[in-house]
């Protein structure tokens, strides 16, 4: 209703009777719209995104949807695409005319993701450092060891880095640039994966260190055995943000899925963090606050 100093009592009235009319006919049509009971837990995930997904139902994710699962009464089902570019357009908001969504939650997403409805966050993880054993590093427990190993070793080291990442702006910070092997964060292959820097060049000794996404470090230094890998948590300071929040993600409008999801959250605390411990995620304490950037 427009709020002028001209409008007539009577068109106001029109103006107010014709909301209500309108509301009236959208609450009906919600109501017819609402949604059948759930049947299934139906998750959109990545197929081949190891530690997180895959189509065996070996991740992280996978184990969390099965918590959920179970609480709920509810099968798990999968509605499986590359988690490239236009994820979410492909699962979350995939629906043909005439059809249901084929899934209705992503386990894992950044919190303040815009694309989605971000639930509360279920976990707060960082970037770290991997190397292997026994490679003259076994003293470096921080990134501050890693810095003050004698410019002689750091000049000679080949760390791998995903471009446009924080491990990329650590390395330009410390002039270590020279040092860095960049990878590329998006790629086309279906069989690429972004723990392979880990569980292929670093294992062969191709790298001699690398900088990855904590879950992800965790994760392959438990899988590899020879060489026995170091995962040291990366500390974000000014300049570089190395944790970071992760939630869940419902479409937005949904508002009782996403309080029931966040419920969930709560009553399956104990055993989300014994997943998250077994997995091998260095999580960071909720108490934790990055560093700000200096004035």
């Amino acid at each position: 209703m427009k709020s002028t100093a001209s409008i007539t009592i009577h068109s106001a009235l029109a103006s107010a009777f014709a909301g209500m009319t309108l509301a009236a006919s959208m609450g009906a049509a919600q109501a017819q719209d609402a949604p059948a009971p759930r049947t299934a837990l139906r998750v959109c995930q990545d197929p081949n995104n190891l530690p997180f997904s895959n189509v065996k139902g070996e991740g992280i994710e996978n184990r969390i949807a099965d918590v959920f699962g179970k609480a709920l009464g509810l099968p798990v089902t999968y509605y499986s695409f590359p988690q490239r570019l236009a994820f979410i357009r492909n699962t979350l908001k995939f629906k043909l005319p005439g059809q249901d969504y084929p899934c209705d939650i992503v386990i894992g997403v950044p919190a303040g993701y815009d694309q989605v409805s971000v639930t509360k966050p279920y976990y707060r993880s960082t970037y770290a450092l991997v190397f292997p054993k026994g490679k003259g590093m076994d003293q470096v427990a921080s990134a501050d060891d890693f810095l003050k190993l004698p410019p002689a070793v750091l000049s000679k080291l080949r760390i791998g880095v995903y471009d446009a990442g924080p491990g990329s702006e650590w390395l330009n910070k410390h002039k270590l640039v020279e040092q860095g092997v960049p990878y590329h964060i998006m790629n086309a292959d279906p069989d690429q994966f972004p723990g392979q820097i880990i569980e292929r060049d670093l294992a062969n000794g191709t790298l001699d260190a690398a900088i990855v996404w904590g879950p992800i470090a965790g994760y392959f230094a438990q899988r590899i055995k020879s060489p026995a890998l170091a995962v040291v948590p990366m500390k974000s300071e000014p300049g570089v943000q190395f944790d970071y929040q992760i939630a869940m993600g419902v479409r937005y409008g949904e508002r009782e899925w996403k309080q029931q999801i966040e419920g969930l959250l709560e009553s399956q605390r104990p055993q989300i963090d014994a997943i998250l411990k077994e997995y091998g995620v260095p999580v960071v304490d909720a108490s934790y606050e990055a560093p700000k950037p200096k004035k």
